[in-house]
């Protein structure tokens, strides 16, 4: 709209140096009629005054009638002249010129004749020639056509005044209108004016706030670090003790299966020697108890590496995987994770709640797949016996661009002092009666650190438990710059 008022405003500049430009051409050429106007008098007045005085002198003898005359012969010639530079080549002028200048010529002629023979007292002859009409048609074709030369300027006036008119109104009206134009123009700048001032003032409102949160932003980097950091001196703890553990019992049953096989050796290589019957009793022993037992031990023990090993590997994966951000519906995802213990909730009269809106985040779906479906299969597993049970979820939006999911159940809780110890890797709390080696909720706090966000809890034993996930709407404002 401003781009249009500017282009109106120069349109309407453009149309007023027109109508100006074309006002001086006709004023200019109203100067040139009128000049040209004021020749033709001049020589109509100058011949008509000769013509008086000849009249004058002839019917009274007295030269002092002669006065316009002679002043006639005096300036005749250059009011002819200027009116024929006047005339220029205007056509509806020209044609006539010849003609006029032969009859002003001749009229001049005459009159002098007339005059002179005047002089010569022949007075009769005089009269004779001004009654003969030669004069009196030279005059009346002088006046015939510095009337017509007349009628042409004064039609040709009549045209320019009213064109001119005419230009001054439209000049008028293009004025009136440019003003309003400008005023338009100047309001539409004004309002753009406060539009960027405005944007401005917000924008560094927002610089301000940026700033302001800078700091803050730092310090949760740092704490973030920081926390890192100790998760993983926790897990290089955690790692070395429990991969320790079977390394040590791997170590002992080898020791005791390098005792147990000692009877076995001598009886075996006896040579057909006769044994006594404790050499016999501990070598069978030996082959019925302490060897087993010691295989079924090392077994055990390196079957729990593997777990361990297998579960580490897991956690470790969960960094390595390129994310994929797409748009993710949060009631459908939180419907298809209880769609698939909905069977076993309603096994033991449970209930599942997810009365939610819909609400899109752009994520990874797959990780948020697999945090949900680990939360719900952990409130089936870990449900308090005799007690239907209650799973709901629930989505708050928490402002600046994070979302939070709340996944509650009324299980078995847990104690206060193992509210974070239920994150670390190969941790559980409270009776350990279902199968797992605890890398549960280790692996959904991976993943979700992963995706931006963090998992708490909130619990009480014999109430039930609360797991807050807080994950941002969209992921690709956090992975900026790097390979989702």
């Amino acid at each position: 709209m401003f781009g249009l008022g500017v282009a109106l405003l120069i349109g309407m500049v453009a149309t007023s140096l027109w109508l100006v430009q074309a006002n001086n051409k006709y004023s200019q050429e109203t100067a040139e009629l009128r000049r040209i106007r004021a020749s033709i008098l001049d020589v109509l007045t100058t011949i008509q005054d000769a013509e008086t005085g000849q009249r004058g002198y002839l019917l009274t003898n007295d030269e002092r009638y002669l006065a316009p005359y002679r002043e006639a012969l005096r300036t005749l010639g250059d009011i002819r002249q200027r009116l024929a530079e006047r005339i220029g080549n205007r056509p509806e002028y020209i044609a006539d010129l010849p003609k006029l200048q032969s009859n002003l010529d001749a009229k001049m002629a005459e009159i002098g004749r007339a005059v002179q023979l005047m002089n010569d007292n022949r007075t009769t002859e005089a009269i004779d020639l001004v009654r003969s009409d030669t004069g009196l048609t030279y005059m009346r074709e002088i006046r015939d056509t510095l009337t017509r030369y007349q009628e042409t300027t004064d039609n040709r006036l009549r045209i320019i005044v009213a064109d001119q008119l005419s230009a001054a109104e439209n000049l008028l009206w293009v004025t009136i209108c440019g003003a309003v134009a400008i005023l338009a123009v100047l309001g539409g700048a004004l309002a753009l004016i406060a539009k960027y001032i405005r944007e401005l003032t917000r924008s560094r409102e927002e610089v301000d706030e940026l700033n302001r949160g800078l700091e803050e932003r730092v310090d949760e980097r740092t704490r973030d670090l920081v926390r890192a950091n100790q998760e993983i001196q926790k897990f290089a703890y955690i790692v070395t003790h429990d991969l320790r553990a079977p390394l040590v019992n791997i170590m002992g049953f080898l020791s005791e299966f390098d005792t147990s096989l000692k009877p076995v050796q001598a009886f075996v290589l006896a040579d057909g020697k006769t044994l006594s019957e404790n050499e016999v009793r501990e070598a069978r022993l030996a082959v019925e108890e302490d060897l087993p037992e010691a295989m079924r031990f090392i077994r055990s023990s390196t079957r729990k590496m593997d777990q361990l090993i297998n579960a580490i590997l897991k956690i470790s994966r969960d960094g390595r995987r390129k994310l994929q951000a797409e748009k993710v519906d949060l009631k459908d995802i939180l419907t298809t994770a209880s769609a698939s213990v909905q069977h076993q909730v309603t096994a033991v009269d449970g209930k599942i709640d997810i009365d939610i809106q819909n609400f899109t985040v752009i994520t990874d779906r797959i990780s948020l797949d697999q945090i949900l479906g680990n939360l719900f299969d952990n409130a089936v597993k870990y449900q308090m016996p005799g007690r239907p049970l209650e799973l709901t979820a629930r989505i708050l939006p928490q402002g600046r661009g994070v979302v939070r999911i709340d996944v509650s159940d009324n299980g078995r809780g847990i104690a206060e002092d193992d509210l974070e110890r239920v994150f670390e890797l190969f941790r559980r709390a409270g009776e350990q009666d279902q199968q797992g080696e605890g890398i549960g909720l280790a692996h959904v706090r991976s993943l979700i650190r992963n995706l931006g966000g963090d998992i708490t809890v909130a619990s009480e034993l014999g109430k039930g438990s609360t797991f807050h996930l807080t994950l941002p709407i969209d992921l690709r404002k956090i992975t900026r710059g790097n390979d989702i």
